[in-house]
């Protein structure tokens, strides 16, 4: 299920000829994950063809780091049989649209550019709670994919840099249309559940709301006959990497790489064999291509990701600084357990998979302290992240089970949220989410914390395969159940 990356005697990197993808958000993910199976790739086939010109969303940071090392970084292992680093040569250049979008829109539209992939997390794709399209967060992209289009094949707007990733994808895809409409694989890779029809459905929302009527025909014709978006599911525990980890490296490697990433030795990348055109030949580099990727990405955000989330909000609580140190616990642990127990009786294994085994692995790997994943880090963005990995699990068995107590897992961890946000709001603390200002106005409105949390529960859009007349009771157990506190040196659980 998965291909080991722990260290060893790697070759020189290979360094491709031309570009062919280009990747929006390339963030230390990205670099650990896609780009490494991209090289590994090049390497087993000799088709360099596959050069990544990286696409930063939110500063010019990346492309300030990578850019005078030719795009060349290094990915550093670290596991329990200690840390290795590896130079990865498969990105050509890094671009920031707020200076580069005539770039970008370049190379999206390049004949040579076959793919385009997206790590942008969850927040990237401008949804609003009711999973479509929040135009309004994209309208000056939308603006200016209109001029461009009455542009016809002059430039566009030369003072209209893209804003976000959704609205720079699809000014990229009319941009192709008109360069000749050469075919085009979009290919998610962010932790969303249908991600590639998650996708697919935004930009054509994207397109009716720049282009309504005749005005977007041409358009809409072309994203249906030549371009696809495939699922994928990609998996990597990448931690922030710090000062410490670069002079690590740097001892190693005998240089300075301000663009250093830190991994696990695990890697996985399952892709939905659904291209528009050529493609790399990432199953040489390690990748699974499959017909269909959904039970991979079902085990893997309710079992992975959900625990994940959990140890973050509770190891939060239970004063613990990194996930390494909150799975250790044993309190919390019991809560991984009991949240993964519910989550594989509502999931198919993929061929092959022991889906109960493959549980037992993550408690192992969030526990490799090498990587000192902090739980504040897991914890951001949890109103886009609740409904794929714990809304999803309960909405099956409460569909299944409509008549058994609720399940004390799934609750745990929602008490778990709750109560984070509640904390932090208390405090003065902002959270890490794109409804940070609803979530604030939630629990400044409420009389006492436990009122807080339930309608923290009722958010819209939090649970949306829950049916509204099971939300009253929900709230209730959640505003119950135990969570995690920290007393002095040890970890107590305490109905609230």
């Amino acid at each position: 299920m998965h291909r080991d990356t722990r260290p060893g005697s790697w070759p020189a990197p290979v360094r491709p000829t031309q570009v062919g993808i280009v990747h929006l958000g390339i963030g230390a993910f990205h670099r650990a994950h896609q780009a490494v199976v991209t090289e590994d790739a090049a390497r087993a086939t000799g088709d360099v063809r596959w050069g990544i010109l990286g696409v930063t969303q939110r500063s010019a940071t990346v492309r300030d780091q990578l850019r005078p090392q030719g795009g060349v970084y290094a990915v550093l292992t670290v596991g329990p049989d200690g840390a290795s680093p590896r130079v990865v040569g498969s990105v050509t250049d890094v671009a920031w649209p707020a200076e580069e979008t005539p770039r970008v829109l370049a190379a999206l539209a390049a004949p040579t550019t076959h793919v385009v992939s997206l790590t942008v997390t969850e927040k990237g794709y401008a949804r609003r709670a009711d999973g479509h399209l929040d135009a309004g967060s994209v309208r000056a992209d939308l603006d200016a994919l209109a001029a461009e289009e009455a542009a016809g094949p002059a430039p566009g707007p030369p003072d209209a840099p893209a804003t976000s990733a959704v609205g720079l994808l699809v000014r990229g895809l009319a941009a192709r249309r008109r360069a000749g409409g050469a075919p085009l694989t979009v290919l998610s890779c962010d932790n969303l559940a249908d991600n590639g029809r998650v996708l697919e459905r935004l930009v054509s929302e994207a397109v009716d709301a720049a282009l309504p009527g005749a005005r977007g025909d041409a358009l809409r014709a072309y994203l249906a006959a030549s371009v696809t978006f495939p699922c994928s599911m990609v998996d990597r525990i990448v931690p922030a990497t710090t000062p410490a980890r670069r002079d690590q490296a740097e001892a190693l490697l005998g240089a300075r790489d301000e663009g250093l990433v830190v991994a696990e030795p695990f890697l996985q990348w399952v892709i939905e064999d659904r291209f528009a055109g050529p493609r790399p030949a990432w199953e040489h580099g390690g990748a699974t291509l499959t017909s269909d990727v959904a039970p991979y990405e079902r085990a893997k955000l309710r079992l992975l990701n959900g625990t994940h989330s959990y140890l973050a909000y509770a190891g939060s609580l239970a004063g613990h600084t990194t996930i390494a140190e909150a799975v250790a616990d044993p309190a919390l642990a019991a809560g991984v357990r009991a949240l993964q127990a519910e989550a594989v009786t509502t999931l198919d294994a993929p061929d092959g998979v022991d889906l109960a085994a493959y549980a037992r692995t993550l408690l192992d790997r969030f526990a490799n302290p090498a990587t000192g994943h902090a739980v504040r880090q897991v914890a951001a963005d949890g109103t886009q992240k609740i409904p794929v990995r714990w809304g999803a699990t309960l909405a099956d068995l409460l569909a299944a089970r409509p008549d058994d107590p609720l399940p004390p897992g799934v609750v745990g961890a929602l008490a778990a949220w709750a109560r984070y946000v509640v904390r932090e709001a208390r405090a003065g603390h902002a959270p890490d989410d794109p409804r940070a200002d609803e979530l604030l106005a939630v629990v400044d409105d409420a009389p006492d914390d436990d009122a807080a949390v339930r309608a923290l529960v009722a958010l819209p859009g939090l649970l949306p395969g829950v049916a509204q007349t099971r939300l009253p009771g929900l709230a209730d157990a959640v505003a119950g159940a135990r969570t995690p506190v920290t007393t002095g040196t040890r970890t107590e659980e305490v109905a609230r």
